[in-house]
């Protein structure tokens, strides 16, 4: 080869080389898909940050993931006052210092079913958060057939969280449970009848889902008739579900996606993690009838009876289970 074919084939390799990082590098930082959380108009990130799985590594990886997640276009933050006795907030406080906070849809749940209960828990949630406001508080795995009823009870729960929001200490009120979506219904019709409609409400939606015991099918066609924010949660199970080896993570993010949504909250205890989730939320397409109808038949004899969806049909998941005393 002369010199002058030499530079000519160095130059073309060059600008390809470079042209294919920028296109990389453009995949990597393109925007995360906005969606709109219920009659509130707040734009949240179709995939949200879950905060129990920052309790698993350090501390600073923990800060590094909430970060590289606001820094990325996440800005859906989920937390819970008991989760890893308080230091999922821990953490996720320390990662919103230095302006990170603005970047933030910030939701957390509290446990408490009495006003004392709640107040205290919010207080301390709002203290470890660092912060002066939760954009969207929630009532924590409403799990048991009381729960509505002593939350919407004089000096209940809600009292104390409507108080807060008053005090512009909280923006939005919701719920969240996985244990029956029979449950999540009462509550809604408890919280109707007290002339009271939630923001939001968050529950399992995931490939097995569909099959047994299923939110999709019994809560949110309510949800969306009310026009409930839709917070989709566990869409691979906590991990059980591809145990099935019947749906890839992205398969079971994508579906949960391809639901009306909100939200799709997901766990991440790593940033290999949460960069799976990053593209699950950037390469989403509206999947068709038969994509939807295929997925469902490979996940169908698997899901029968809930083995990969225990939280429904043991106390495996069921915080408040094991430490009655958070209630109040």
């Amino acid at each position: 080869m002369d010199r002058r074919r030499f530079l000519q084939t160095a130059a073309a390799t060059t600008l390809m080389t470079s042209l294919s990082k920028k296109l990389a590098d453009a995949a990597e930082t393109a925007s995360v898909p906005m969606r709109v959380l219920g009659r509130s108009g707040e734009k949240v990130s179709v995939v949200g940050l879950g905060g129990y799985h920052l309790g698993v590594p350090g501390e600073q990886e923990a800060i590094r993931i909430v970060r590289a997640a606001l820094d990325s276009g996440i800005n859906f933050l989920d937390n819970c006052w008991d989760y890893n006795a308080g230091q999922s907030e821990v953490r996720m406080g320390k990662a919103l210092r230095d302006g990170y906070r603005q970047k933030a849809f910030l939701m957390t749940k509290i446990d408490g079913r009495t006003k004392q209960a709640a107040s205290q828990q919010l207080e301390e949630s709002l203290r470890r958060l660092q912060t002066d406001h939760i954009d969207l508080l929630q009532f924590h795995e409403v799990i048991r057939d009381e729960d509505a009823d002593r939350i919407f009870a004089k000096n209940g729960g809600m009292e104390a969280v409507l108080d807060a929001k008053k005090a512009g200490k909280v923006r939005y009120i919701g719920f969240t449970g996985h244990k029956s979506p029979d449950i999540h219904l009462k509550m809604l019709n408890t919280a109707f009848a007290h002339d009271f409609t939630f923001d939001a409400v968050q529950m399992p939606l995931n490939v097995m889902d569909a099959h047994f015991n299923s939110f999709e099918k019994k809560v949110l066609p309510v949800l969306i008739e009310h026009n409930i924010g839709v917070l989709g949660m566990k869409p691979m199970g906590d991990k059980i579900i591809l145990q099935s080896r019947t749906a890839t993570p992205v398969e079971c993010l994508h579906y949960a996606m391809n639901l009306p949504t909100s939200v799709v909250i997901t766990g991440c205890d790593s940033t290999d993690i949460l960069h799976q989730a990053l593209g699950a939320a950037r390469s989403f397409k509206p999947m068709s009838s038969t994509e939807v109808a295929a997925l469902l038949t490979r996940t169908d004899t698997a899901a029968k009876n809930g083995e990969f969806e225990r939280y429904k049909i043991s106390h495996d998941f069921d915080g408040t289970y094991q430490n009655p005393q958070w209630l109040g």
